[in-house]
């Protein structure tokens, strides 16, 4: 025997449409939010309020989503602000048309059907919306689409903020009694006050009492074509709409601060003013390789400083001054860029790679450090170096104990590089070296490669990476005695590995690694 009220067998329940409270924001049709105008477009029945004038302000709004073949279903209150000879009076006729209003939409969910109510600002801030949801969202599936308030509407449209730092924001409704606004508005930081046009007197006799009347603005009708802004002791109470908005702003720096909460700068010079040089690893290549804080300090900066090809990495901005030199004259480079700070500029010197490995940091440190610089604040901000890069592209040749050589003798005679390779290489360390070769400097590769097989087995792994992050990458892994100079140029990078480093074949290409675990 089944239960009776079990569904009959091999019958599934009809489904239910969806209830959809859709905020549409303040006004502006373009202030819809994607998903809001998805959702209205999409519905099959579309539900607005509206007094009895039959004119709605959401559906306006709204009106560019509608598909035109939708059901509407229009909400019109019995009464707003008029008498009524309803036997439970204003209370009596709202409870009784919300709950006629639910009843004709539950009809349509009961049908499968999704319902859009249609509101001004969001669903469920002061919203009419908030009635029929407390009578159907037990019953249906239910989801409320966030909107735009008038009060964020209202501070974007002044240029205002509402608050700032630990200052406190108070919403209050104009139909509170004045003596209550007054005492809750002398008591706050920033207001918003809602519900206006009847209310407005009793709004601005509250403001007056509580000493705010002349920091108080009046919004109407926020980021529409009807727009206005005026000072609120100088609006006429005639000529005030319901959908209107008083604000009374932050104080912090406000054109209007006054009074025993208001403050102002006093800690030095405004930010602006304040000069700092920043030297900012790139990275290897392109933005990918870019850390946050290189692209905040990059952002934040008024000039960039540094050798062509590397500020050509950086996204022009015309807000931004930029500052190209030659690869040759890193002092001149540095000076330039801490006489700019010096002036009150925020200066960012780039370099490849990491700033502090073969590169600017050091230059502008040395120049920093004359007297004259001495109050100059300068940053280092790092970067992911070339050596990382082009490691990490072929496994962790980097994994043991490794150093770092530059094959330049631009700023050190050979003499010195040639013995630090010799050590390098007696004390088996994996070794990176940067510019390995150039235009001029074409003899370095194989008089390095001809020492260091004095101390390593010609069949000592060497990654060759070139471009690595750039558009011209290569990767090649060879061996000691087989590495040709001629396959490698400036914008190379060569790995040699220590006794210890393996190539293995995984997966079709060569990886290289160095294992932590030195034999005993």
């Amino acid at each position: 025997m089944s239960d009776k009220n079990s569904e009959p067998s091999g019958r599934e329940p009809a489904p239910v449409g969806r209830l959809l409270g859709v905020g549409l924001g303040p006004g502006d049709p373009e202030l819809v939010t994607v998903k809001a105008a998805r959702l209205v477009r999409e519905a099959d029945v579309i539900a607005y309020h509206s007094a009895r004038h039959g004119r709605s302000i959401a559906r306006a709004v709204a009106a560019p989503y509608l598909r035109g073949d939708q059901i509407e279903e229009a909400l019109i209150y019995p009464v707003t602000t008029e008498t009524t000879d309803h036997p439970g009076g204003y209370r009596g006729a709202i409870e009784e048309f919300y709950v006629t209003c639910a009843e004709r939409l539950a009809a349509h969910l009961d049908a499968g059907r999704d319902v859009v109510v249609l509101c001004e600002g969001d669903p469920l801030f002061y919203g009419s919306y908030m009635h029929l949801h407390k009578r159907l969202a037990d019953r249906y599936p239910t989801e409320v689409v966030p909107g735009v308030t008038s009060v964020s509407a209202a501070s974007a449209v002044l240029g205002r903020p509402l608050v700032e730092r630990d200052e406190t924001l108070t919403v209050l409704p104009g139909t509170l009694p004045p003596e209550e606004l007054a005492v809750r508005l002398a008591a706050t930081d920033s207001a918003a006050i809602l519900k206006l046009g009847r209310t407005f007197t009793s709004v601005r006799d509250a403001l007056e009492q509580a000493g705010r009347l002349d920091d108080a603005w009046y919004v109407e009708r926020a980021t529409t074509d009807r727009q206005r802004i005026e000072r609120l002791a100088d609006v006429a109470p005639e000529d005030v709409p319901y959908f209107s908005v008083a604000i009374l702003p932050s104080r912090i720096d406000g054109p209007s601060a006054a009074g025993p909460r208001a403050e102002s700068r006093t800690d030095g010079p405004p930010a602006a003013s304040r000069g700092e040089v920043v030297v900012v690893g790139l990275g290897p290549a392109g933005r990918p390789w870019l850390t946050p804080e290189a692209q905040d300090a990059l952002a934040t900066a008024d000039d960039l400083v540094g050798y062509g090809p590397y500020l050509d990495r950086v996204a022009p901005n015309p807000r931004q001054r930029r500052h190209p030199t030659d690869n040759r004259v890193e002092a001149e480079r540095a000076a330039h860029a801490l006489r700019l700070a010096k002036e009150g500029s925020r200066v960012a010197v780039v370099s490849s790679g990491d700033p502090g490995v073969f590169a600017m940091a050091s230059a502008v440190l040395e120049v920093a450090c004359e007297p004259e610089y001495a109050d100059v604040p300068v940053r280092v901000v790092p970067g992911l170096t070339a050596a990382q890069a082009v490691a990490s592209r072929v496994g962790a040749p980097l994994g043991h104990d490794y150093c770092v050589l530059s094959l330049s003798d631009r700023l050190k005679p050979w003499d010195v590089i040639a013995d630090r390779l010799a050590a390098a290489a007696a004390a088996d360390l994996v070794i990176a070296i940067y510019n390995p070769a150039s235009r001029s400097r074409t003899w370095q590769v194989a008089a390095a490669r001809d020492l260091l097989l004095r101390h390593r087995s010609p069949d000592t792994p060497v990654v060759i990476g070139r471009d690595v992050g750039g558009p011209a990458e290569t990767l090649r892994v060879t061996t000691l005695a087989k590495l040709d100079p001629a396959d490698v140029d400036m914008r190379c990078l060569l790995v040699i590995g220590s006794s210890t480093t393996r190539v293995v074949e995984r997966g079709g290409r060569s990886v290289v690694f160095t294992p932590r675990r030195y034999p005993a």
